[in-house]
């Protein structure tokens, strides 16, 4: 292959990450227009309800900036993985694993939800240890969890198990405290 070839090559558009930085770019102005409607109240001096989502708007903009640049130069994958098959069976499950979250965090709550997510996420990338995907899956959302409702105060979709081990960790700390 000649430099003119491998200049051409390089330099043609990459339509997937073309798409995906203008995709990022709606969900930036989206982040910024939801984060408009947040009332936000005069006895915040600096720091605000609008400060988080503001700097993640600003990332999101910059990440999909980079990714059409990147996209209008030719794209940051090699020829050779360009040229790789989509795995449609692996996509599969990682989107219906994503799908089952969304669908099933209401009736069952975070954590059965983000265990089934990660059992189906994984085993679209190829894993075939199920109870060790549940487990480690489960000890992630329960962290994720009690980061949120215990440490922040936030409510992410408490079920059953959540209502379980609060009854379990409330009995115990007030038995702690005599």
């Amino acid at each position: 292959m000649s430099t003119s070839d491998q200049q051409a090559a390089s330099s043609r558009l990459a339509v997937p990450e073309l798409l995906i930085g203008i995709g990022l770019l709606a969900c930036a102005g989206a982040v910024a227009w939801q984060t408009l409607a947040i009332p936000v109240s005069p006895l915040y001096s600096k720091v605000g309800p609008t400060v988080f989502p503001y700097l993640t708007m600003f990332g999101l903009v910059v990440l999909s900036l980079l990714l059409i640049v990147t996209a209008l130069r030719g794209g940051w994958q090699p020829e050779e993985e360009k040229e790789t098959p989509t795995d449609w069976k692996a996509m599969g499950f990682v989107v219906i694993g994503l799908v089952a979250n969304l669908l099933l965090i209401q009736p069952l709550g975070f954590t059965a939800a983000s265990v089934i997510m990660f059992v189906l996420v994984c085993y679209g990338f190829g894993s075939q240890h199920t109870l060790r995907d549940a487990l480690t899956g489960l000890v992630l959302a329960l962290a994720a969890y009690f980061g949120f409702a215990r440490a922040l105060g936030v409510n992410i979709g408490a079920g059953f198990i959540e209502n379980q081990l609060n009854t379990v960790i409330d009995a115990f700390t007030s038995t702690l405290r005599g």
